[in-house]
């Protein structure tokens, strides 16, 4: 390159470099916001779950298994053609006295063949019928199992709701506790400075700000980590900030549960779809056995065809053109033995069914059990708001006595040192307990099939 050409280039490059910092520098687009309710977060889950789409799969998957089952008792028609070279053969020649000479069997080394056939099932001993029965209950059961996919899905998205609701109202206590542990080292250090107060009741307070921070850095993470979960439910973009819009505490208070706790069990028993779906099953393996039981029985069908071939070969004697024939008949087969395979098969299809019974009995103890210890949950969640909401309020009161009796020098900084301590256990347990209460309730929703 010559002295010139490379100043030419310089020149060229020398703008691009110089605006190249330029952009560097520019700050990033701040990243989209999503202000969502629980029943829009529980929406755009049910919208975006794959769990979901794939149990939505299979049921279009068992509606189609129906269909099958159904074709199964219209006729069936085929359509089927061919063409067949064959070797030449020596031609079969009669003469007959009176009738002259005659060709039996020429040789048509070219065949073609066109055949137009159905059948129809007449009789099958109800194994049809007992197809179909058992296609539509798995069709049935597979719609309760959308059903019961969304409900999990529900409570999933509803407790990583609820998740970081609670992480960032804990961020938000600590962060408080903070600029409070801030204001009484201050002061602390205002008394080291005129002889008021020992060193150690500032490293007291040191120690605890900074227990608190350690605290608060936690529960952002933990914040974050509630956040990329609920973006993976609902679908959201990674970079996507989720910004809760229900606060965790209630401004009214739910109304209670039921008190009988045998009326729950039942309405458990009547919602939940997965025990319908698994009903459903059982249903459709007694079916089963149906099906394998038909085989004992003769089965009848209907048949018949059209055949349009070049030579037919029904027609004597054949000749090189298309000529048409057809058939009907009625087929009856009967199994009369079969070495136990038709026994065995239906004694697998009755123990399968068996076990899906003693599954249903299984799930209905189950949900006896969760319904039972969801209400008590529900119960203690509660319990322990009130608890924890008269405990913050005495705490704050006394914080606030401590913080104003160790000002006037009544008492020493660690008795504000521990109020400050106990105000902050008391908001965080106010917060865990608004957290129990909401989970829990989504969880005895769940459990009633709600």
């Amino acid at each position: 390159m010559t002295p010139h050409a490379m100043r030419r280039t310089l020149a060229a490059l020398l703008p691009l470099a110089a605006a190249a910092p330029l952009r560097a520098q520019e700050p990033p687009a701040p990243p989209a916001t999503l202000r969502l309710s629980l029943a829009e977060a529980r929406a755009r889950a049910a919208a975006a779950a794959p769990a979901l789409e794939e149990a939505r799969a299979r049921e279009r998957a068992a509606h189609a298994d129906v269909d099958a089952a159904r074709a199964g008792r219209r006729p069936q028609l085929e359509l089927s053609a061919g063409y067949s070279r064959l070797s030449d053969v020596p031609e079969l020649v009669l003469d007959a006295p009176g009738l002259g000479r005659s060709t039996i069997f020429p040789n048509l080394p070219d065949n073609y063949r066109t055949r137009l056939a159905g059948a129809l099932p007449l009789y099958t001993g109800g194994r049809l019928r007992a197809q179909r029965e058992a296609a539509e209950r798995e069709a049935a059961a597979a719609g309760l199992d959308v059903a019961a996919t969304g409900a999990d899905l529900s409570l999933e998205t509803t407790s990583a709701y609820w998740d970081l609701v609670t992480a960032r109202e804990t961020e938000r206590v600590l962060a408080e506790s903070r600029g409070a542990y801030e204001a009484h080292l201050r002061d602390a250090r205002n008394r080291e400075e005129v002889g008021l107060a020992a060193r150690n009741e500032v490293l007291a307070v040191q120690v605890e700000r900074d227990r608190a921070e350690l605290a608060r850095v936690r529960a952002a993470n933990a914040a974050a980590v509630a956040e990329a979960n609920l973006r993976r439910l609902i679908g959201a973009p990674p970079t996507a900030r989720i910004e809760p819009a229900e606060p965790l505490a209630e401004d009214a208070p739910a109304p209670p549960a039921p008190a009988d706790a045998e009326a729950l069990v039942g309405e458990a028993l009547e919602g939940r779809p997965e025990r319908a779906a698994l009903r459903e099953r059982v249903a459709a393996g007694d079916a089963r056995v149906a099906v394998e039981r038909a085989a004992r029985w003769p089965q009848v069908s209907l048949s018949g065809g059209f055949d349009y071939a070049n030579p037919n070969r029904r027609i004597l004697p054949p000749t090189a053109a298309w000529e048409d024939s057809w058939d009907l008949s009625v087929n009856a087969t009967w199994a009369l033995f079969d070495g136990g395979r038709a026994a065995a098969a239906a004694a697998r299809a009755a123990a399968r069914a068996d076990a899906l019974r003693r599954q249903a009995e299984d799930l209905d103890q189950r949900i006896r059990l969760q319904v039972t210890q969801r209400r008590l949950d529900v119960d203690a969640a509660g319990q322990a708001v009130e608890v924890a909401a008269r405990n913050l309020e005495a705490a704050r009161e006394n914080s606030r006595v401590a913080s104003e009796r160790q000002r006037a020098g009544v008492i020493p900084s660690s008795e504000r040192l521990d109020a400050e301590v106990l105000l902050l256990q008391a908001a965080l347990d106010h917060t865990e307990s608004l957290a129990r209460l909401r989970t829990a309730r989504a969880a005895l929703d769940r459990a009633l099939g709600r």
